[in-house]
């Protein structure tokens, strides 16, 4: 028999990767509950009794038809440089401890990125320019993020998206945002006895967070902060200093602001790192180093020296 039958057999299945069928890191096994609609969805998130079920549940979610048609067909067709690699084709489940203290909110998987290697900013441009840089800062072990199975863990850190299919040209609906929104609830309230920092990669994200975090229990302001690179939103209590009239929120940039963390919880905006953000120049490592060093200093975690505070928006 040939010794290679095996893995060839597994590379030609363009099928999504079975529950419990051996995927390094796959939370799910065959009787993982599975949901089918929208109220599943939100039955299964809210019974979800810790991170590890909940990850195990939303990576077999096919509540929603077009991404699932779509994560699928991407899985069998596949692009010409991964050819021989076989895909993942399922919802990408967060990534990261279970008691983290930053939380890193993205848009949702590449379709070639994270619909292939079954781990969220993995496996695309976007994903090696995060992790670069959350390794820099002291918040993961590895500086690159290649495959569900090289090693990578992150430091006090977890790794969500608004949702977590692989969406057509990269742009989920409001109606699919909506759909996918009590997973991200359900990560909100498990991470709240640890959670001190939230970084916001790009608009839709941030869109999507706030009314995830008014469900989860947290106080957010209204109306809803704008978004912006840099801009730092602190929940709850804060020390302010004499003279600071704030009213239980600061909003502002990185640099200048009037209040310091204290028991509530810094919600960060920055800049998607996109290949056309990143081409552009529209973020450069130092900004997304800013930021993300920022987020850590907050928790209490990581950090490098010379790393933190921005020069302002962008």
């Amino acid at each position: 028999m040939d010794e290679h039958a095996g893995c060839f057999d597994q590379v030609e299945d363009r099928r999504p990767v079975v529950p419990g069928s051996g995927w390094p890191g796959d939370p799910a096994s065959a009787g993982t509950a599975v949901a089918g609609t929208v109220s599943d969805v939100e039955r299964l998130a809210v019974t979800a009794c810790d991170a590890a079920e909940l990850d195990a549940r939303m990576s077999v979610c096919r509540a929603c038809p077009r991404l699932v048609d779509w994560r699928e067909q991407v899985a069998g067709l596949r692009r010409a440089a991964f050819a021989g690699e076989r895909y993942w084709g399922r919802p990408v489940p967060s990534f990261g401890p279970a008691d983290a203290r930053v939380l890193i909110v993205g848009l949702a998987p590449a379709a070639h990125g994270g619909n292939r290697t079954g781990r969220i900013f993995t496996g695309d441009r976007s994903g090696d320019w995060l992790f670069a840089s959350l390794y820099r800062v002291g918040l993961a072990e590895l500086p690159t993020s290649v495959s569900a199975g090289d090693g990578q863990r992150l430091v006090a850190t977890r790794v969500v998206a608004a949702v977590r299919c692989a969406p057509p040209a990269n742009k989920p609906t409001t109606t699919e945002r909506d759909a996918c929104r009590a997973w991200l609830v359900r990560d909100l309230e498990l991470l709240r006895p640890t959670l001190r920092a939230v970084v916001v990669l790009g608009g839709f994200a941030w869109t999507a967070l706030w009314p995830a975090l008014a469900r989860a229990g947290y106080p957010v302001p209204s109306p809803r902060p704008a978004f912006g690179h840099a801009r730092r939103v602190v929940l709850g209590d804060v020390a302010v200093p004499a003279g600071a009239a704030v009213s239980g929120f600061e909003i502002g940039s990185v640099k200048g602001r009037v209040a310091e963390h204290g028991a509530g919880l810094v919600v960060l905006g920055c800049y998607h790192p996109s290949q056309q953000n990143t081409f552009t120049g529209r973020v450069t490592t130092q900004m997304l180093d800013a930021v993300l060093g920022d987020a850590a200093g907050v928790a209490g975690v990581g950090g490098v020296d010379g790393v933190g505070g921005v020069d302002g928006e962008k």
